[in-house]
């Protein structure tokens, strides 16, 4: 989901964005679990269902982000 985020995007195209089709496993499996590790964040975090609601990547994501890209090369 890191790779696939790229400045802020919408539930619809990060989900796009994975090829994922099922709205329901996308937000269980991926965005939800995202959002508690602190990886992702919400740009309107006080009105998560917001129609303008878009995610970014947090500090903590993308350092994840570095350090996987350092183990792969």
């Amino acid at each position: 989901m890191l790779t696939a985020l790229k400045g802020e995007l919408d539930r619809r195209a990060l989900q796009d964005a994975l090829g994922l089709k099922n709205e329901e496993h996308f937000r269980k499996a991926y965005l939800i679990p995202a959002l508690k590790a602190g990886l992702i964040e919400m740009t309107l975090p006080d009105k998560p269902r917001s129609s303008k609601q878009r995610y970014r990547i947090t500090q903590r994501g993308q350092d994840v982000l570095t350090k996987h890209q350092e183990d792969r090369n």
